[in-house]
């Protein structure tokens, strides 16, 4: 079995994943929280795609444990190294929909009070896209983490106005062309830090997905100047032919004073 994972859930991962994908974006501030859609049925893409689904063993298991998506295991397989996720901890996850990375910080922090004795914690999802309900998961559906309101929105439903973590799995919808792909992933990176700096507790950790390219370092200096460390993790369950990576943030520093 994976570690840090329930058994005993429904198995819904295939019906939320198949309806998040196919959503398409009205307009381009949507499409930046939207990931690519699955291929259509017929054309030969769609049966390629439909062959590696199958043969995913991360898909299978996420169907055997009843998690909303197979993305629900690259937070997982993170936090064993990074050890964020503990009960009583208040949770911030950007691009949330379907829920998977939710469900699962959720768990670890026990914001459902299934661990008798462990403290209670939050977890406050948003994305621009609804979400279906999760126990012990609060969701801000129809919000776009760059609107002026989005920080007094997420401050009243967080507990003391404040989180612990903030995690964003958001990417763009791709277009194809590489360099804009990446550009367009750092944007939202650079999105979700600017919520985060505001949102997060003193040492809070931030955790954001991108494309990796060449203007990545840029990125990498921007959290360098804000946290304490920073490190570059790929999941397991990441596709070893993307380039999607993770930087892991950790320990917000004092603002500096004038």
């Amino acid at each position: 079995m994976a570690p840090g994972f329930p058994v005993g859930l429904p198995r819904r991962v295939d019906s939320l994943c198949r309806a998040h994908r196919a959503l398409r974006a009205p307009s381009p501030r949507r499409a930046l929280h939207a990931p690519s859609p699955a291929p259509r049925a017929r054309s030969g893409a769609a049966q390629i795609w439909l062959q590696r689904q199958r043969r995913d063993p991360f898909v299978q298991r996420a169907q055997e444990l009843g998690l909303r998506c197979r993305s629900g295991f690259k937070l997982a397989h993170m936090d064993e190294q990074l050890r964020w996720l503990r009960p009583g901890r208040a949770v911030l996850d950007l691009g949330a929909a379907p829920g998977a990375w939710s469900q699962e910080a959720a768990r670890r922090v026990n914001a459902t009070g299934a661990l008798p004795g462990a403290p209670r914690g939050f977890v406050l999802g948003l994305d621009l896209l609804p979400v279906e309900p999760l126990d012990g998961v609060s969701f801000l559906g129809g919000t776009d983490v760059r609107a002026a309101d989005t920080e007094t929105k997420v401050r009243a439903l967080l507990p003391g106005g404040a989180a612990h973590l903030v995690l964003s799995d958001m990417a763009p919808r791709a277009s194809g062309v590489r360099t804009l792909d990446h550009e367009q992933s750092l944007a939202l990176c650079g999105a979700a830090l600017a919520l985060a700096l505001v949102i997060l507790r003193p040492g809070g950790h931030f955790l954001c997905k991108f494309w990796d390219g060449a203007s990545s370092e840029e990125l990498r200096a921007r959290l360098r100047a804000a946290f304490r460390d920073v490190r570059a993790l790929k999941p397991p369950a990441s596709r070893r032919d993307s380039a999607e990576l993770y930087l892991a943030a950790s320990g917000l520093r004092a603002p500096r004073r004038p």
